[in-house]
Order: structure tokens, then sequence, then C-alpha cells
């Protein structure tokens, strides 16, 4: 029988946000595979603990997982943890979760800290619908790439940024979106220093020229406005009511159902067909 995948999410920079079953997880795990170990031992002497660990990280992800998952079907358990946050949340932990799913190894998702969350709640901004688009590329060709497809988004959206790219990412977010299109830079979250700068795109970017960036942020960006829905016009009418004429409908009952079906006034949408020669009259 084969053993137990625990996600166990770890603080993004406040100790004290360890809950008891994240903390009785990692006891209970026999052993721990860790995105770095030596940020994982840390939390391990904080809380007391000593576990065999594995590296699990991005550039190890296939020999490291299948190691994993060898000893998850020999019916061992493990806790995958991240350096801060989440597992599997824009993290090779998916990767892990996937094969796991795929071999009928059981999953469980200890529920903790996650710092998108953490900073869509405290944004002010809407939160009713959102997207998480991760960390933005590097290359700004693709970096823009991303946000064109995001031009025309009605949802919050967020995204991880780090301090030394977060003025390039805001000049783009503002080419693309617009100066006053409204975001949260959450900085430090739980942390000693934490901020959340609620302004618009055009003064974060003022602002970050004049006072460099430090720490690691979210980037909860304001959704575009709705399109505006297509209002039926009397003009719209007079096609439907020509579509019907044509499949044998009378100008009465023609103009009747195209005014139904559109929301438009009966009698206007009949006397503006009429004008267009129709001898048929209304009763």
């Amino acid at each position: 029988m084969p053993g137990t995948l625990y996600l166990v999410p770890t603080p993004i920079g406040n100790l004290g946000d360890i809950s008891a079953r994240m903390a009785d997880t990692l006891t209970e795990a026999d052993f721990i595979a860790a995105e770095d170990t030596r940020v994982t031992l840390k939390l391990l002497n904080h809380l007391g603990l000593k576990k065999p660990m594995v590296s699990y990280y991005r550039h190890n992800t296939g020999e490291s997982g299948a190691a994993v998952l060898s000893r998850l079907m020999a019916g061992e358990s493990c806790a995958l943890v991240t350096d801060a946050g989440t597992p599997a949340i824009s993290d090779p932990g998916e990767d892990l979760v996937r094969q796991c799913a795929q071999a009928d190894i059981p999953v469980v998702s200890i529920p903790g800290p996650c710092a998108l969350i953490t900073a869509l709640a405290a944004s002010g901004l809407p939160t009713g619908r959102f997207t998480f688009e991760g960390f933005l590329a590097m290359n700004k060709k693709n970096r823009r790439a991303h946000l064109e497809e995001l031009k025309g988004e009605t949802r919050t959206m967020l995204f991880y940024e780090a301090p030394h790219k977060l003025q390039a990412t805001l000049a783009d977010l503002l080419d693309t979106f617009g100066p006053d299109r409204r975001i949260a830079l959450c900085r430090e979250l739980t942390k000693l220093h934490e901020e959340i700068r609620r302004t618009t795109l055009g003064e974060a970017v003022t602002w970050y020229e004049a006072n460099p960036p430090k720490g690691e942020f979210v980037l909860v960006v304001e959704g575009g406005a709705p399109a505006a829905e297509n209002v039926p016009t009397l003009e719209t009418g007079l096609l439907r009511v020509e579509e019907l004429r044509a499949s044998g409908a009378s100008l009465r009952d023609a103009a009747r159902q195209a005014a139904a079906e559109l929301g438009l006034p009966r009698k206007a949408l009949y006397d503006l067909a009429l004008g267009k020669g129709t001898s048929d009259r209304v009763d």
C-alpha cells in the first residue's frame, strides 16, 4: 500500500503562522522533500524536530521526483515543503502531485500560508474573481507578450515579483493597462517591514523611481471594465424583421416577434419597417 504525499505550507515570513496541523504533519512524516534543505532545517530547528530530508527543486525534479515517488510507492509518507508558502502553487511540486495522482498515491493538502491569498485579501480590490499569473518572464519581449494576453482581462490579476525586476514590470504594466489602473503592491508580507501600497500604476512607477524597491512583492492589479454590451437599436430590429419576413411572417407578426426578442418598442419598429415600403398595417 503506498504512502501519502502531504503538501505542507511553511511561513512566508512569520514563524507564528505555523499551525498545529502543519507541525504535526512534519513530525509524523517519514521524510521531508524540501526546496532548500538549509532553509527547511531552520524551520525544523524552530520546531525542535529532526527529520531525514531530500532536496526537491526546479532543476532536479526528474531524478529527485522519481526517488520520492519510489519511496511513496514503498509505503513511506512524505511532507513536501517549499522555502515559503504553499507547495505546488507556482512551484515544481505540481509535477510531483501530478505523478502521484497518475499512480493513485494519496495526496493531502494542508491549509496554510499563501502569499497570493494574503495579498488579495488585503488589497482593497475585487476578490470575487481573480487570476494568478505567477512570475512574469525576465525577457522583455516575453513579458510584454504575456501582458498583451491579459489586456482585456476583467478579473483582478496577481503577480509575484522580485525587487530587481519590479521597475521594469511596472513600466510594462503601465504601458499595457494605462496610468489610472489601480494596483496594490504588497511587500514583505507577514514580515517586520510588511507594506501594502494601494495606488495607481502611474503613481507606482513614479514612487519606485525615487524609492528603490526592497523585498519580495505580490502585485494585485485591478481588472479592466467589462466590454459594453451591444444594445439593440431599431436598425438592428429592422434587420430582424426583414429576416422574419423572408421566412414568411407578416409584417405585423415579424414586428411583434422582433420587438419581443430584442426588447424594442413594437409600434416604433413597425413604423420603421412600414416606411421601407411594406404595405401591411398593424391591427
